[in-house]
């Protein structure tokens, strides 16, 4: 499965928009049940008022709340974004720590977000497993689990070390343009003949 991916997709990239690992983390964090594209449209402002902890936090709730009044629980998420930036630079130095357990101690990280920051800013063979993850590792047989953490686990036991890297990006995309949530299009797949979904779309 992973040989096909990089074969079609040798160097995969995340959809966010960002210029370091803080933005990045910040991209990360509202992104949570909203779409990267959603996310994309609002960032750019943001960014421009606050491309740094210290920016971010001067910033406040309430004009970080109307730069993302677009995106889902932007109430929720507008408080977080100062919470985690007060923390960067009280206890990290301004600096976005490079380890889960120090990520998750962040308002409003969870693993699957810590994941996503290790991976992509500090190139760490993490796996995040978000939605599209989740259904393609219970679909096609690659990763059975009733539970995100479930299903991260046997990822983690199944895939190839030569992959993981590049794994979830490989995943998410092909979840986002092929194996889709309500109509897969399994006559385009390109791993079609190894996926165990009995129901494929003829």
């Amino acid at each position: 499965m992973f040989t096909r991916f990089r074969q079609e997709r040798a160097d995969p990239r995340g959809e966010l928009h960002f210029s370091s690992p803080f933005t990045l983390l910040v991209a990360v964090v509202l992104s949570a049940q909203a779409t990267d594209a959603g996310v994309n449209k609002a960032t750019p402002a943001l960014f421009a008022a606050a491309d740094t902890p210290e920016k971010m936090a001067a910033l406040g709730e309430a004009a970080i709340m109307e730069l993302i009044r677009t995106i889902g629980l932007f109430r929720s998420k507008a408080k977080n974004l100062v919470g985690l930036s007060q923390k960067l630079v009280a206890d990290y130095g301004s600096q976005v720590p490079r380890t889960r357990e120090d990520l998750q101690s962040l308002p409003g990280v969870g693993r699957k977000t810590a994941n996503v920051v290790l991976n992509i800013a500090f190139g760490q063979p993490t796996i995040a497993v978000d939605t599209h993850i989740f259904r393609i590792s219970n679909r096609t047989g690659l990763a059975p689990g009733r539970t995100p953490d479930a299903v991260e686990a046997e990822l983690e036991r199944v895939i190839p070390a030569e992959f993981k890297l590049h794994a979830h990006h490989w995943l998410i995309l092909h979840g986002r343009y092929v194996c889709k949530a309500r109509r897969p299009e399994c006559t385009t797949c390109i791993v079609r003949d190894i996926c165990r979904y009995p129901d494929k779309v003829r």
